[in-house]
């Protein structure tokens, strides 16, 4: 899949899923205000035949049309004005009845005012499987109603929550579906970039492995002649091309095994005790006599001479080489390295500062990535495979160190390793 293809489905399938969240937003929205208005109606409806029942059971006559008793103070509070004394008893029936009989299955809690004491009284809670207890809910007083009742409904949310809930549950499951759409997108994604890395790392490998394969098989073509004999400076040079050749060659096979070694089984350290700086210079003299360390000046600083890690020297020593050929390859001019060894507290600090070209922020953390490198465009002048500082990131995670990458001011990088000082 081309890269604006992918671009223009992620950009719609986004679109998509911001409308269907809006859309089932704006439709829950409607549903529960929908919902909450027929509670309304209901009740007072339902409120309305209470009174009305009271008023008749009272001796007074009126018609149920003409009466308008319910006041709604708030959505969970009712005043319902009946003009009447009010029988408790009669009262409690007529509720259960009423709002049973327009399906309104909810708590709920109710006083009546006393004129006489000027109090709300007969404090009672109901609940749905008709329990009685004493209603600790202040009911508020209205000074215009004589005789009066209030009414509040405690659970009125959930249950009108209760009456989407297959809504809701629908909801659940949209966002489920989307969470794994999301999911499938975001792994294409990955496979996509992890196709566009491994692709690289073939045609990397396979530029690796082909040059110094085609410079043994032309060596070897020549050297075949019997005239060769005849010109032994010619001999020794193909030769030696040969043998470079060859180590090219096994260092590249040696990278991909040790690639795969780490793969298939976990990584066990063998830990001692190190003097660090000794480490260091040991590592810096053997990165001289390498290629990339013969055109490059690595100066030690440091005034912890004495600084002593517990780490395996083997996999310590191979980070070390990793980060400093590194700094070499990606260096346009004459490289200079300034290792800078210090303590912060329980741990050591160790920098490798070089005046390479650099490393973008939004390319710091991708650097330690499997088979990953630095985009150059269509130029590729530096060789590799994108392993070095990915095993770098390896046996720095299982020393249970730090590593971090910054921009040099004077120009390139600096690797600051992070070495608690602990066995």
């Amino acid at each position: 899949m081309k890269g604006k293809a992918l671009k223009y489905i992620i950009f719609l399938a986004t679109i998509s899923v911001a409308g269907v969240f809006f859309i089932q937003f704006i439709f829950l929205r409607s549903s529960y205000n929908f919902s909450e208005k027929q509670f309304r109606e209901s009740t007072s409806v339902a409120l309305k035949e209470v009174a009305w029942q009271i008023l008749l059971a009272g001796g007074k006559s009126a018609n149920f049309d003409s009466i308008t008793p319910v006041e709604l103070v708030s959505g969970n509070y009712y005043l319902v004005n009946v003009n009447t004394a009010i029988d408790n008893d009669l009262l409690k029936t007529n509720l259960i009845e009423q709002l049973k009989k327009h399906e309104i299955y909810t708590d709920f809690e109710y006083a009546i005012y006393n004129p006489d004491s000027e109090q709300m009284e007969e404090r009672t809670y109901i609940s749905t499987n008709l329990e009685e207890k004493p209603s600790q809910f202040d009911f508020p007083m209205n000074k215009n109603y004589t005789n009066y009742f209030g009414i509040h409904f405690p659970n009125r949310s959930a249950f009108l929550i209760s009456h989407l809930s297959i809504w809701y549950f629908l909801t659940g499951l949209l966002i489920v579906v989307i969470l794994f759409f999301g999911y499938t997108l975001w792994v294409i994604i990955k496979q996509r970039q992890l196709s566009e890395v491994q692709k690289n790392f073939i045609n990397n490998l396979t530029h690796e492995l082909k040059t110094p394969i085609s410079s043994i098989a032309l060596s070897a073509k020549v050297i075949s002649n019997k005239k060769i004999i005849n010109s032994p400076k010619r001999l020794f040079e193909y030769a030696r091309i040969i043998e470079e050749q060859n180590n090219r060659l096994s260092k590249n096979v040696e990278k991909v095994l040790n690639l795969a070694s780490l793969e298939k089984n976990r990584i066990r350290l063998n830990r001692e005790e190190i003097k660090l700086y000794e480490a260091l210079t040991e590592i810096i003299e053997q990165f001289s006599k390498t290629d990339f360390g013969q055109s490059a000046t690595v100066r030690i600083k440091t005034e912890e001479t004495d600084a002593v890690i517990y780490a395996d020297k083997f996999h310590f020593t191979n980070l070390v080489l990793n980060i400093l050929e590194n700094a070499v390859k990606y260096c346009e001019k004459q490289p200079v390295i300034e290792v800078k060894l210090t303590k912060q507290n329980n741990r050591f600090v160790l920098s490798f500062a070089d005046n390479g070209i650099g490393i973008s922020k939004d390319q710091r953390k991708k650097i330690f990535t499997k088979f990953y490198r630095v985009p150059t465009g269509n130029v590729h002048n530096v060789k590799g495979f994108g392993l070095g500082l990915d095993y770098v990131k390896k046996m720095t995670d299982a020393h249970k160190w730090k590593i971090k990458v910054d921009e040099n001011s004077n120009g390139g990088s600096i690797f600051t390793l992070y070495i608690q000082n602990k066995k």
